[in-house]
């Protein structure tokens, strides 16, 4: 019954998707709405055709993806060792938690000129950026997960004489990885954002670029076709955190289940 309802939940999915694009077709065939503003999705997907078929969307998606890639990455570890280090000492907590609470409310955006001063315009300048507006999410799951390991648990681990090592891989981050994954999914997204407006600010070679540039010159077609491309970026890689998770806890919906 359950795998039946999740085969109409999405049919339904879809039939929605599908009307929605009916009726932009429609409002846009009849020019209710501006077709110079809102091309119509036959001329978007037209558009975004054109730009596979000639080889020009490959190497623009492929450095868009590598910098969100990366900058995900970097923030997702620096978060795990930093979250694990504050929910596991107090001498950590003491001497980290101020510079972070005062770090945590400056938008990514801010921190662009100062990245551009320290690595000029390249792909550097913005893997940092990346990292930094897309690891506080991790950091706090992190910090939730690791301090809500239970006591018990520590218990048997200190009965079972377990290294600090083991101590970490065998039992502290499996208990904490529900937390730190759900972070991981807020920061994905987050990192996408910011390598798209990375590519904008600093005119890298990117989907970013690619959608500033069609929106200076009024090719609108294009413009949609990379927002397209954007969402089919975020769907595919939201897509694989969560089979990932299946994969790492399976446990858990095994339980569920």
């Amino acid at each position: 019954m359950r795998a039946s309802h999740r085969w109409l939940d999405r049919l339904g999915a879809v039939a929605f998707a599908l009307f929605l694009l009916l009726l932009w077709q429609l409002l846009s065939a009849t020019n209710i709405i501006s077709p110079l503003f809102f091309p119509s999705p036959l001329r978007t997907l037209t558009a975004l055709w054109n730009q596979i078929a000639e080889g020009q969307l490959w190497g623009p998606l492929g450095s868009t993806v590598s910098r969100m890639a990366w900058g995900w990455l970097a923030a997702s570890v620096a978060g795990i060792v930093l979250g694990a280090m504050i929910a596991g000492s107090a001498v950590a907590r003491a001497m980290l938690e101020p510079i972070l609470d005062f770090m945590r409310p400056l938008p990514a955006s801010a921190i662009i000129p100062v990245a551009i001063l320290a690595f000029g315009l390249s792909g550097t300048m913005s893997t940092a950026v990346i990292a930094f507006g897309s690891i506080w999410p991790v950091l706090l799951a992190s910090i939730q997960g690791f301090g809500a390991v239970s006591d018990r648990l520590a218990e048997v681990s200190a009965a079972l004489e377990m290294s600090r090592r083991d101590r970490f891989f065998k039992i502290s981050l499996p208990s904490a990885l529900p937390d730190i994954l759900a972070g991981a999914k807020v920061g994905l997204a987050i990192a996408l954002i910011l390598a798209v407006v990375t590519e904008m600010q600093a005119s890298l070679p990117g989907l970013g670029q690619n959608i500033l540039m069609a929106q200076r010159s009024f090719k609108t077609p294009d413009l949609y076709a990379g927002v397209l491309m954007l969402g089919v970026i975020g769907f595919a890689t939201s897509m694989a955190l969560q089979a990932l998770e299946r994969r790492l806890l399976k446990w858990r919906f095994t339980g569920q289940g």
